[in-house]
């Protein structure tokens, strides 16, 4: 019976007693165990009653006046304990104490007064004498919230002290940018990290209005011309950006000047009232290459998209790559009723659709795994699925492999294309959205040349059904844009790799320029553009303003803490076989027409005929299959008089 009643015995009392409750090591200790609280409380408690006592005792008035003083002592102490239990004043862990910890304990002690009141009350009416004087009450309670609200100010600052004391050689000494509401959650979040990574030194006010005044006990700096200065002055090493009230500019000019001194720079985001320390401090991060575009942020017409994929089946080719994957996971937003997604990568396919799980959508997923080259497998997804929009983003992209393999070139991203598109119009797709390169204007590469040749057989489709004037006919989309921040095989995650391996950092040119983009920036546009499109555009994107490689090795390079040309090597390796120094975003004889979105323009191309483009396009196939590069390079150049080859030996091709 003895072993059923032990395991039998309240778990409350068995957690109360656990080792971990009971151990208490300061070295490791990182909250008070919750019998030492209860008995702290306890033994202030019975101090401010003897205390109250004493001060009684001298004036010469008794604090307890009925003879059953042992009954009046004893439930005095259980009510208080009750209303601790009650009002959960034992729950907060101490050096995290905030004024809710004191709002529990003020109502926990009005509570034993106002009941102890009423109690004297009822006592002066039964027995026509009181059992306690009322005002010796009142300052027993008074004393008794003090004691209990000062000792865990004590602990609390006794813990932040020996906390912050340890190991503060090796914290980095930081300052806050911004003395707003999210400056001091940043700071306070800071403070209390386990393990602690910065010691906050101080706030920077960039109005420089607050110069002799102090927040949370550290002083507000004044910045009179460059931030470095301010930042040696008190021994800085890092800056944490937490004012949001700055501009683009304003950022980009802190982080350029920081990084000139080889200060770290560290930035947040704008920190919600629900978001607690734990969550706040995880947000601090290095700033990174994507947080230094010269950019705003993209307003999309949310109605005009949502008509679009709302309830609607879309197909999503080259669903597993950096562009795809994300239009995928923004065409989700929008609640479609199917979407499939398509790619010819099994283990990327894989991730993809592991990760489409986990997102809990309502939509319907569809994983396929096929080839655009085969457009028998693409005629079985159309007729078992019937699409109403394509996002077609399956390509080959790589400029350097396309050079050297033309043929894989046209069969992917010609053919695919064409395949595609075809089965589009046989099929009724309501919208057909390819997505395209800043490589394909004025190309002088094979890829970007492919790029051009795919571009150009879906707007003739277009003029096609114009012409025929067939109803419900497919509209066809083009969307351009240049480089995208993050995307596979990208130079930014190359950079990064080649710093984390220690350098070389290689360039192929030092005057060669790109625009970039975000990947999630370059997937709004194409769903913004997909929406508003009304068949044959080809749209451009604002890229912002284009950017020197060397400038973003350099700055990438002093953001991951290094010295360019000392620590990390920056090498100059010439450039690839049909790179360009610079990319355009549109033909020497294009015009661009606005929009309703200031991001986005309309190219105005000049439209080849269907038929004529067609047989040139299944010529162009044909050779393909034969693999005969010079042959299918000069049908290129044909098709794309534009098409000049550069660094690369069909340059031949052009005399």
């Amino acid at each position: 019976m003895s072993d059923t009643n032990t395991s039998g015995s309240s778990p409350i009392n068995s957690n109360f007693f656990s080792r971990e409750n009971l151990k208490f090591n300061i070295h490791n200790l990182s909250y008070l165990p919750r019998w030492i609280i209860i008995m702290m409380d306890f033994s202030v408690l019975v101090l401010s009653f003897f205390f109250t006592i004493l001060i009684f005792k001298g004036t010469g008035l008794d604090y307890i006046i009925t003879p059953r003083s042992f009954m009046f002592i004893g439930s005095f102490f259980v009510v208080n304990i009750f209303f601790f239990w009650l009002f959960r004043t034992y729950s907060g862990i101490i050096r995290h104490s905030s004024y809710i910890d004191a709002v529990k304990l003020l109502f926990s002690q009005m509570a034993v007064l106002i009941l102890f009141l009423f109690f004297n009350f009822g006592y002066e009416l039964l027995y026509g004498q009181k059992a306690f004087l009322n005002t010796a009450f009142f300052i027993n309670i008074v004393l008794s919230f003090c004691g209990l609200f000062l000792y865990r100010v004590i602990i609390k600052q006794t813990f932040e002290f020996y906390f912050s004391e340890q190991g503060t050689n090796k914290l980095i000494r930081t300052i806050i940018y911004g003395t707003d509401a999210n400056a001091i959650s940043v700071a306070n979040a800071l403070k209390f990290e386990t393990p602690t990574r910065f010691k906050i030194v101080g706030f920077v006010d960039k109005n420089n209005q607050n110069a002799t005044k102090r927040m949370l006990d550290l002083p507000i700096l004044i910045k009179k011309k460059k931030l470095p200065p301010l930042m040696r002055s008190v021994n800085a090493h890092a800056v944490i950006i937490a004012d949001k009230s700055l501009s683009k500019e304003e950022q980009l000019i802190i982080v350029d000047q920081c990084l000139e001194f080889n200060y770290t720079v560290y930035t947040v985001p704008l920190i919600s009232d629900w978001e607690n320390q734990k969550e706040i401090s995880q947000k601090v991060k290095s700033i990174q290459i994507e947080d230094l575009l010269e950019r705003k942020p993209i307003v999309l017409d949310s109605k005009l998209i949502s008509k679009q994929l709302k309830d609607k089946t879309i197909l999503i080719t080259g669903a597993a790559g950096s562009i795809g994957s994300e239009i995928v996971r923004q065409v989700l937003i929008f609640n479609p009723k199917t979407v499939i997604i398509l790619d010819q990568a099994e283990t990327p396919l894989h991730h993809m659709c592991l990760e489409m799980k986990n997102l809990g959508s309502y939509s319907e997923i569809h994983t396929v795994i096929a080839d655009v080259r085969n457009k028998e497998a693409m005629d079985k997804v159309f007729k078992c699925y019937q699409p109403q929009v394509v996002f077609h983003a399956a390509a080959y992209k790589h400029v350097p492999l396309m050079e050297e393999n033309p043929s894989q070139a046209i069969l992917t991203n010609v053919k695919g294309t064409k395949n595609l598109a075809d089965l589009s119009c046989l099929y009724k797709v309501k919208k057909f959205v390819m997505v395209s390169t800043d490589k394909a204007v004025n190309p002088s590469n094979v890829m970007g040349a492919s790029k051009r040749i795919a571009e150009k057989y879906v707007q003739s489709l277009q003029l096609k059904n114009n012409n025929e004037e067939e109803k419900n006919a497919t509209k066809f989309i083009t969307t351009r844009f240049g480089n995208v921040l993050g995307s596979n095989g990208s130079v930014v995650p190359l950079f990064t790799k080649q710093i984390a391996n220690g350098g070389p950092v290689t360039i192929t040119h030092p005057d060669i320029i790109r625009y970039f983009m975000t990947i999630p920036e370059a997937c709004q546009l194409v769903l913004e553009a997909g929406a508003m499109g009304n068949g044959g555009e080809i749209y451009i994107f604002d890229m912002g303003k284009p950017v020197k490689i060397i400038d973003l090795a350099r700055k990438m390079i002093k953001l991951a803490g290094f010295i360019p040309d000392k620590d990390i090597k920056i090498q100059i390796v010439g450039l690839r076989p049909g790179e360009k120094l610079y990319e355009e975003l549109l033909n020497d004889t294009s015009k661009t027409l606005p929009t309703h979105h200031e991001k986005i323009m309309i190219s105005e191309e000049i439209l080849d005929e269907f038929e004529t483009l067609n047989t040139d396009i299944e010529e162009l196939i044909r050779g393909a299959n034969h693999f005969e590069n010079d042959h299918i390079v000069m049908r290129m150049k044909q098709i794309v008089p534009e098409f000049k080859s550069m660094n690369s030996t069909f340059e031949l091709l052009d005399k």
